[in-house]
């Protein structure tokens, strides 16, 4: 390795793109460069392996899509050692990533043909000499960006949908996690000789920009919102349709009825898990009056015991470093107080457990997205304070809430796309719930009926199966026809 090089910054030479261990620099792998051309070529390969895959069916893909599955679930000490060295998270968390991501492909899988499969729909007595159809047809190409935070389950979230849909997939990785997205792909290969439905491109930027110009039906992205936002540029060029899932600045809600212990637990992994390096981790706690000096006690004295290095491991791309240290030492600069942590937490490449509180509303400890093992915990009045506090931001990606007689209601108040009860994060578990967040936090869901939904266009057929009792589209309609479906209107409709 050359003296100049970052460890875990992605480095291109002579058209290979090198990854490499955030912490200790060890090399990951190297993979080509796919340019504008490659990528147009890799798409067109894609359409035709298309329709092979979409002749299949839905039992033959689902046939397929399950055995990929127990593929992955067969080796997956050996998928979570490379993501291990190519994030630097440590195995166990990987491991635990890799199982949300098989129950998402098997979700997908079973039940993909009875979301999607063409159905019968009740007719309307107006219309009733027409029988109504409705089915999902695939796009057939989709393309998926995907992050180097959760470089196997949240790309798998979207590539499961879109090929159980009957899609075929080009996936653009993550520059910083290439090497997991390859393994994901040739893995498929093993089980899908026949077609390249599921490939991959790598690169900077300009090949994720390529892929939403080069011809895909539809983009899911994952990422940043200042990266989502040249992703819909970039596809708003020929009206490319696109699910977004970006940042979040994710609240977890105490109420005065909550278990303590089990509360803090849940911020502590909420909010430290893979490093902080979460779009849906719990960055900002708002604790009611009641139990916030116990709840801000329990959380210190868990958060304390994790250890750098081993729970905590190194904040994967280099430089997020310096976004941590700044929201740190901003927060600290308003009159907000570290009770862990704090101005020495970041000690490259590692940031160690940081929790903060008195920080003022408008630091960017509050209103930004840190993505790092930082905490800010707000002492608030009441749950009404609290949920008021929890929405004032631009982000609505997920959430949490503590509590017995009213958490139910409280979680259906945050402006998120998804909230956990007495859990955090526990949502992305679930393959039949959606995903995706409203605001800055991006548009559209993965997972679930909704994600799967996203991967197909809805087509409605009508077919005639008698004369019209009540013809009124055609020329050859007469005065005592309209007057009879006026008469129609009226009794079926006239009535409060």
């Amino acid at each position: 390795m050359t003296a100049t090089r970052v460890p875990g910054q992605p480095v291109v030479e002579d058209g290979v793109l090198i990854s490499t261990n955030p912490a200790s620099g060890a090399e990951a792998g190297r993979v080509p460069v796919a340019g504008a051309e490659a990528v147009n070529e890799t798409v067109r390969r894609a359409h035709e392996a298309a329709l092979w895959w979409q002749a299949l069916g839905y039992d033959g893909r689902r046939e397929r899509l399950l055995r990929w599955r127990s593929l992955i679930v067969r080796r997956i000490e050996e998928l979570a050692r490379l993501t291990s060295l190519e994030t630097g998270k440590p195995d166990a968390d990987a491991v635990v990533e890799a199982t949300g991501a098989v129950e998402h492909l098997d979700w997908a899988a079973r039940n993909a043909k009875r979301v999607l499969g063409p159905r019968r729909m009740r007719t309307r007595l107006l219309v009733a000499e027409h029988s109504g159809h409705l089915e999902y047809q695939p796009f057939g190409v989709v393309g998926v960006i995907g992050p180097w935070n959760y470089p196997i389950l949240t790309p798998v979230g979207p590539i499961s949908g879109a090929l159980a849909a009957g899609n075929a997939v080009v996936f653009k990785p993550s520059e910083y996690t290439p090497i997991v997205g390859q393994w994901l792909v040739d893995t498929f290969a093993e089980v899908v000789p026949e077609q390249p439905v599921l490939q991959a491109v790598h690169g900077l930027g300009d090949t994720g920009a390529a892929l939403c110009r080069s011809g895909v039906g539809k983009i899911a992205f994952t990422g940043s919102t200042a990266t989502a936002k040249k992703v819909l540029a970039a596809c708003a060029e020929n009206l490319v349709p696109a699910v977004i899932e970006a940042g979040g600045k994710d609240a977890l809600i105490v109420d005065a009825d909550a278990d303590i212990p089990a509360a803090a637990e849940a911020a502590v992994w909420g909010s430290m898990t893979n490093a902080g390096q979460t779009c849906i981790g719990i960055e900002r706690v708002y604790a009611v009056a009641p139990v916030y000096d116990a709840f801000v006690s329990a959380v210190v004295e868990k958060a304390a015991k994790l250890r750098t290095g081993e729970e905590i491991g190194p904040i994967t791309m280099p430089r997020q470093l310096d976004i941590i240290r700044d929201h740190i030492d901003d927060a600290l600069a308003k009159g907000g107080r570290a009770v862990l942590g704090g101005a020495d937490a970041v000690q490259p490449p590692y940031v160690s457990p940081t929790v903060l509180v008195d920080v003022p509303a408008d630091s960017r400890e509050i209103r930004d997205e840190t993505f790092g093992p930082t905490l800010t915990i707000t002492k608030v009045a009441d749950a009404d304070e609290a949920v008021d506090k929890a929405n004032d931001t631009a982000y609505g990606l997920g959430g949490a809430v503590f509590g017995r007689k009213n958490a139910l209601k409280i979680a259906r108040r945050m402006r998120s796309g998804m909230v956990a009860v007495n859990s955090t994060l526990s949502f992305v578990g679930m393959g039949n719930l959606p995903f995706g967040g409203v605001g800055e936090s991006g548009f559209g869901r993965v997972h679930g009926e909704d994600g799967l939904r996203e991967f197909a266009r809805a087509k409605s057929i009508t077919v005639r199966r008698a004369p019209s009792a009540l013809p009124g589209m055609t020329f050859e309609r007469t005065p005592a026809q309209v007057a009879n479906i006026v008469k129609a209107l009226r009794i079926l409709y006239g009535r409060k």
